[in-house]
C-alpha cells in the first residue's frame, strides 16, 4: 500500500501523464498541480529495533526502508520489508522473528503512513520537531499512533530522526510463556533516514 503511495509522488514528477503505477495499491497522494513541490525520496533508510527483556536484550536492523515526505502536502509514507531485519543473536532467533512472531508469509511488510503536524519551515537547516500523525500497520494490525521526531534539511536533502516504541499486544503479536522472559513486550524501534528531492 505504502509502495504505491511512493511510486505515485515520483510519478507527478516523471510525466505530464499518470502513469502505471508499480505498486497498484495505494490511494494518491494529494498534490497541487501548477505550484513547486518538494518531495523527498529513500529507499536505503535505517529502521533497528531492541528488545530488552529481563533475561536477554535481542536486536536487530534492517537499512532498506523505503519512503517519501511531500513537504508542501505535509504527507509522508514509509514502508519496510521484515524479512530484511538482520543482526539476531542467533540464527534461531531469527527464524523465530519471521516464521512465529511477525509471520512473514502472511504480513510481509510494516508501513507507516500520515501526516505531519503543524509546519515545517524549509529555509532552516537546523532540526525541526515535528510530530507525525498516521496508521502504523505491523503484523497486519493497524493503529493510529503520533510519533515524535525530529526533521533537518539541508539542501535537497531532509534527515528524519525518531525513536518510538511499540506494544506487541497493540499488534497481535503473541509470546509464548516459555521465552516471555527473554523477549520485552514493549520493543523500541529508532528509525534514521536521508531522503533525497525529486
Amino acid at each position: 500500500m505504502v509502495h504505491k503511495k511512493i511510486d505515485t509522488i515520483l510519478a507527478f514528477y516523471l510525466s505530464s501523464m499518470i502513469r502505471t503505477l508499480i505498486f497498484a495499491v495505494l490511494p494518491f497522494f494529494m498534490t497541487i498541480p501548477g505550484q513547486s513541490q518538494a518531495v523527498y525520496v529513500t529507499h536505503n533508510g535505517k529502521a533497528s529495533f531492541v528488545s530488552n527483556a529481563p533475561l536477554e536484550v535481542i536486536g536487530a536492523s534492517s537499512e532498506v526502508l523505503e519512503g517519501a515526505i511531500d513537504l508542501q502536502s505535509r504527507s509522508f509514507a514509509f514502508t519496510i520489508d521484515n524479512s530484511t531485519f538482520k543482526g539476531f543473536n542467533s540464527a534461531l532467533q531469527q527464524e523465530h522473528f519471521y516464521e512465529n512472531y511477525m509471520e512473514i508469509q502472511d504480513f510481509p511488510r510494516s508501513t507507516f503512513e500520515g501526516k505531519i503536524i503543524g509546519d515545517i519551515d524549509p529555509a532552516l537547516t537546523t532540526e525541526q520537531v515535528v510530530r507525525a500523525k498516521g496508521i502504523l500497520d505491523i503484523h497486519g494490525v493497524q493503529q493510529e499512533r503520533i510519533i515524535k521526531g525530529t526533521v533537518r534539511i539541508q539542501g535537497d536533502t531532509v534527515y528524519v530522526d525518531t525513536q518510538f516504541t511499540v506494544p506487541l499486544e497493540d499488534h497481535n503479536i503473541k509470546i509464548p510463556r516459555v521465552v516471555y522472559q527473554k523477549i520485552a513486550e514493549v520493543i523500541e524501534v529508532t528509525i534514521t533516514a536521508s531522503l533525497s528531492k525529486k
